[in-house]
């Protein structure tokens, strides 16, 4: 039995009852006219004339070439639809791994990554460890981990919650290493496009490696969490085929009206991926300059991309007080490290997830600055 998943148990009970969402993993989203202001004339008529039936497993024809046109070397064949990425974790958790299997999974991660292979079979974690100017993964470290029976190594970069990414060195490697070993590689990707710098932009793992299973959604780098609309792509027929017949004991297929509006976005996506960038990179810098004017209370690295960070809290109470009293006393909502505990590897107990991709962020930054002054009077935060 899969344990409580700890992050959406926090946001069941706080996300819609803070009055601000500072830990928010998704970039702020749109209004359905805004959206079909973006579309072509064809895919407005498809809207228009849409009728609310089912629709095909796979996901449509239209939408499937449009998730493709943002890879290099898949094709629509080469992807399958899900009803957002947490459907496509699971079926695919399920359908690649048996009871026999070793998975080898990056820690700190998204839950879900870690306890559905451990659902199934033996799981080793890799450390993605906290270093000056960022984090790292060490290719050395996941070279150790892998046993003859090892079936996958999954990873997630841009990170969440981190917001790091690997070199490309290090992508390099895992790819190689999988491929001499004929492992697969499963790729979360939700974060992709939100990079800050050209050059720590990663290829898609599915476009590097026949074996490789690249995750895409709307909900992250895209703003539309809303449409519930994920992928896998991989140019590997056969996995395919096995993730689809899981699909048929979930979703068994998407919202037609979701998979309209995600083909509209999808052909728009320059244009939405650089309003996007442009907001979060602002954002950054905010977030950047209030963390330097409290030296004492945190430890703050820029990541290199996505629009969520795990900065350190350095006051005297731990950080799990420090996130109860934001949301409970006033209203702003940041994730504890508690929500990221791993069964597989230690996480380091001073952190916490902080999201800087909406446009209230300032709004947000003035109530924790309000509640931090506050409790400063009180004498209750940042001694130590």
């Amino acid at each position: 039995m899969l344990p409580d998943f700890r992050l959406e148990t926090y946001f069941s009970r706080w996300e819609f009852r803070a009055r601000f969402n500072l830990a928010g993993s998704d970039v702020e989203t749109m209004r359905v006219d805004e959206l079909l202001a973006l579309a072509a004339a064809d895919d407005l008529a498809t809207w228009r004339e849409l009728r609310l039936g089912y629709t095909e497993t796979f996901g449509s024809p239209t939408l499937r070439r449009a998730i493709a046109d943002t890879y290099r070397v898949i094709d629509e064949h080469h992807v399958l639809c899900f009803a957002g990425a947490q459907e496509g974790i699971f079926c695919a958790m399920q359908a690649l791994l048996d009871p026999g299997d070793h998975a080898i999974v990056v820690v700190p991660n998204y839950q879900s990554t870690e306890e559905v292979p451990l659902s199934i079979c033996a799981v080793s974690g890799v450390e993605l460890k906290p270093a000056r100017g960022g984090w790292t993964l060490d290719l050395d470290d996941v070279r150790a981990a892998v046993r003859p029976n090892t079936k996958l190594i999954s990873m997630n970069f841009p990170n969440n919650p981190t917001g790091a990414t690997i070199d490309r060195t290090t992508f390099d490697g895992i790819i190689k290493l999988a491929a001499e070993q004929g492992i697969y590689v499963f790729s979360d990707e939700v974060y992709r496009g939100l990079e800050r710098r050209s050059d720590v932009k990663l290829p898609n793992a599915a476009d590097s490696y026949p074996r490789a299973l690249s995750l895409g959604v709307m909900s992250k780098s895209y703003g539309l969490p809303g449409l519930r609309i994920g992928w896998v792509a991989c140019q590997d027929a056969g996995v395919l085929s096995r993730l689809e017949r899981m699909k048929h004991y979930t979703s068994i297929c998407n919202a037609g009206p979701s998979e309209v509006l995600a083909t509209i976005a999808l052909k728009a996506g320059e244009t939405i991926l650089e309003r996007n960038r442009t907001l979060v990179s602002e954002n950054a810098g905010h977030v950047t300059a209030f963390m330097r004017r409290y030296p004492d209370l945190f430890e703050w690295e820029e990541p290199d991309a996505g629009c969520i960070a795990f900065p350190r809290y350095l006051g005297a109470e731990g950080v799990d007080e420090f996130c109860r009293a934001t949301v409970e006393e006033s209203g702003v909502l940041l994730l504890p490290n508690g929500v990221y505990q791993s069964r597989l590897l230690p996480v380091p107990s001073d952190r916490f997830r902080i999201g800087f991709g909406r446009r209230n962020l300032l709004e947000a930054l003035a109530q924790l600055d309000e509640h931090l002054t506050t409790h400063a009077s009180r004498g209750t935060a940042g001694v130590h």
